[in-house]
């Protein structure tokens, strides 16, 4: 069925939210298409805990770049988002 992700995943979760006086819908990680949704880009979190150290360590520096990276992707997908701003 055309579209059927989008009507479940997002359209139905927007009606829930104004329906029941929501504040947010969270849509999940990743996915530029989001935004022509009506969904901004906001950051996400996890925690995880990683025994080994040496790989601890490894997967630190990846986040640290990355959440840099992140960052800017947000605030350029920001400057696309549906919505006017101030």
């Amino acid at each position: 069925v055309p579209f059927l992700h989008f009507e479940l995943c997002y359209y139905q979760a927007i009606d829930y939210a104004i329906a029941h006086g929501l504040a947010r819908v969270e849509a999940g990680a990743q996915g530029e298409h989001k935004l022509a949704r009506g969904y901004e880009a906001v950051p996400t979190y996890s925690a995880h805990y990683i025994a080994n150290e040496s790989f601890r360590s490894a997967v630190a520096d990846f986040l640290e770049r990355e959440t840099q990276a992140m960052e800017r992707e947000i605030e350029f997908l920001g400057d696309m988002a549906p919505f006017k701003k101030g």
